[in-house]
């Protein structure tokens, strides 16, 4: 069994904090940043939504449908039915926000038709990373307790792939803020909004930074206490 630090503190959870903390600073930045977007209309007029019917139709996806979605950021496109979704304030907003936000988006439709290799695959690897992050502790645990090191390598294994799945999750992310800014440069926004629409887009990445990192110390974590135990 592994024998915890003073006060019954785990050691090991130094690998994890910083990445805990970076990631609790990037939520918020990202919060703020689009907040403070969200009030600077763009010169053009366009919202969220018409700006990204505008890429679509440019690049040739007819087929891509756009629907409005509940909650904040919850923007995604879904490659199965080829959708794009867009929540309120982005889908009806004429923010400088809202649009940066419809056309990082509409840079994963496109990476789709192009067929992108990273996000192929990581399309691949998503259902084994889904079931790896809701099974992995239990597994886990069960090892420890019941003193099988085969459900520990198990759950190593699993959680390997929601490392790889948060790896390769950057540069389709990165992909897509530069398709969307190249997408914006092409006549829908100004010089001057190149800029807020480059924050917009910066302040989201830190967020898929901070999760890789945060996912990359619990491997490490794992694999210590592991190989910690009697």
């Amino acid at each position: 069994m592994y024998h915890y630090g003073y006060y019954g503190i785990d050691p090991t959870f130094i690998l994890v904090l910083p990445a805990i903390i970076f990631a609790m600073y990037a939520q918020t930045k990202v919060q703020t940043t689009f907040n403070k977007y969200l009030r600077v209309g763009n010169i053009s007029g366009y919202t969220g939504a018409q700006v990204a019917r505008m890429i679509l139709d440019r690049n040739g996806l007819y087929d891509v449908r756009i629907e409005l979605i509940g909650g904040s950021l919850t923007d995604h496109y879904d490659p199965r039915s080829k959708v794009l979704r867009l929540s309120r304030e982005v889908y009806s907003g004429t923010s400088v926000a809202s649009i940066g936000v419809a056309a990082h988006e509409v840079g994963h439709a496109i990476q789709h038709a192009n067929d992108y290799f990273p996000l192929i695959l990581r399309n691949s690897i998503a259902p084994v990373a889904s079931f790896g992050a809701r099974f992995v502790w239990i597994l886990i645990f069960a090892g420890f307790i019941l003193q099988a090191y085969s459900l520990i390598q198990l759950g190593i294994l699993l959680y390997l792939a929601v490392v790889v799945f948060q790896v390769i999750t950057l540069p389709v992310e990165f992909n897509a803020s530069h398709r969307a800014l190249a997408q914006l440069q092409n006549g829908i926004i100004t010089y001057e909004e190149v800029s807020p629409v480059k924050k917009v887009l910066r302040a989201a990445a830190l967020t898929y930074v901070a999760a890789t990192l945060v996912a990359i110390g619990q491997l490490l974590r794992l694999i210590i206490l592991s190989n910690r135990r009697d």
